[in-house]
């Protein structure tokens, strides 16, 4: 994310899709979606919502394309919908008691909703070392707030400026550098266990 001025590719990308040139707009989806799909990878924590969420905001940017100003880069703008579209899927997922995420199991089967974790060569003390850490950082990142999850995974996953996270998630600097601060020590009180927990 970045407030760099937009190059002229997009510039006329944007001018060709409100010309009605509607497969303009793969440009701008081609140099994104990647960078929208991780971030929003890093706010549900897992690839199929992060996925939906980030074809919910390209939809969603398509739609409101006529009200962009162009006095920001794109991929501020596309990036702060993706944020709010993760979060608002994280949220429906926590109401919707019905959608649970795959169990981990020895052999994988869509009957049960069970998957298998790649042991990619591991012994089998690291692999399990490995899955019970994961799984550690996993629940401590589902303990934080979807704003919190979201501040800290800019700031610290991602390293964006507080001001541009600020933007992005519509709210003040020190509401944001709060969210951060929150979600920091959740996860310190969370993760403790693990090697003495975040340092």
């Amino acid at each position: 994310m970045s407030n760099r001025r937009m190059d002229r590719a997009e510039t006329e990308a944007i001018r060709e899709v409100l010309g009605g040139n509607r497969d303009a707009y793969r440009v701008l989806m081609d140099r994104h979606f990647s960078s929208v799909a991780r971030v929003a990878f890093r706010i549900t924590g897992n690839k199929e919502d992060a996925e939906e969420a980030a074809q919910e905001a390209f939809l969603r940017a398509y739609n409101k394309l006529p009200t962009f100003r162009q006095d920001s880069a794109f991929s501020t703008w596309i990036t702060r919908i993706a944020m709010n579209t993760s979060i608002n899927l994280v949220e429906r997922r926590k109401r919707d008691l019905s959608y649970h995420a795959p169990r981990i199991a020895d052999e994988p089967s869509a009957a049960d909703g069970t998957v298998r974790v790649a042991d990619g060569h591991a012994s089998p003390e690291g692999a399990l070392l490995s899955l019970e850490a994961a799984t550690l950082r996993h629940e401590a990142m589902a303990g934080l707030t979807p704003m919190e999850r979201a501040a800290f995974t800019l700031r610290h996953m991602e390293e964006i400026p507080m001001t541009e996270i600020a933007t992005a998630l519509n709210i003040t600097v020190n509401s944001a550098k709060q969210a951060v601060f929150r979600a920091v020590g959740k996860l310190r009180r969370s993760l403790a266990p693990v090697a003495g927990g975040l340092r």
